[in-house]
């Protein structure tokens, strides 16, 4: 299915239309549209009603500086930046790290990025930094006393998110690579101590034209990863 900026007007639409878009136009969110989208997602559902989810927004002159604030860390390769948890496995087995392998090699295909070109690679992956220039920018953080359950919570969350963003005409893209400059990002952001830093979001209108906004990512059928006994 083709990246659209149309109305996902059915939850079906929605689910099948939502695509991590790394391809943004300029054309500015209204808070007004962002508030609407939390007042829907708020209803994901949660252990016991914690609602563990906090959610900070930037725009405008303060999306620029924090981004700005990033790229320059970024670009410096400046030390002592590392992220609040691990995201990723430590080790790589099947059938996880040929999926990773293949939508990697397909993203950096459709982004023009040589393979072996550690400069364009390292271009790329700073596009990031800037929410893939998104006008508008989220970030989700949880207090760090919470368990594993406040975390399946918030995924919840930020799939609701993402999928009333569709209901508006929006696209988005989770970036949990902001992990890493969350101090940068406290500086600008006001997230609580006692809170982690789970991720950012990119949030805005998908460009069109852009030749890795094509990108689809396969998923496994339901016969690969579900068992029913149902008699």
């Amino acid at each position: 299915m083709s990246i659209a900026n149309s109305v996902a007007a059915t939850p079906a639409e929605a689910l099948q239309s939502r695509r991590s878009v790394r391809a943004f136009l300029p054309t500015p969110v209204p808070m007004e549209t962002v508030v609407r989208i939390l007042e829907l997602a708020r209803y994901a559902p949660n252990g016991s009603n914690l609602q563990p989810w906090r959610v900070h927004g930037v725009a405008g002159g303060h999306r620029d500086r924090l981004v700005q604030a990033i790229l320059a860390a970024d670009e410096a390769d400046a030390p002592g930046f590392t992220e609040e948890y691990p995201y990723y496995p430590t080790e790589w087995v099947e059938p996880y790290v040929g999926r990773r392998r293949q939508l990697g090699k397909e993203r950096y295909r459709l982004a023009g990025v040589p393979k072996g070109d550690a400069a364009a690679m390292k271009r790329q992956g700073a596009r990031n930094d800037a929410f893939f220039d998104a006008p508008a920018g989220l970030f989700f953080s949880i207090d760090q006393r919470q368990a594993y359950g406040a975390w399946i919570d918030i995924g919840a969350f930020l799939q609701s998110v993402m999928i009333a963003a569709r209901g508006e005409g929006l696209h988005t893209c989770p970036q949990a690579a902001f992990s890493k400059y969350h101090r940068i990002i406290r500086a600008h952001v006001p997230i609580p101590d006692d809170h982690i830093l789970v991720c950012g979001m990119a949030l805005g209108y998908a460009d069109p034209d852009a030749a890795v906004n094509q990108l689809v990512a396969e998923r496994a059928p339901v016969s690969e990863f579900a068992t029913f006994l149902w008699n």
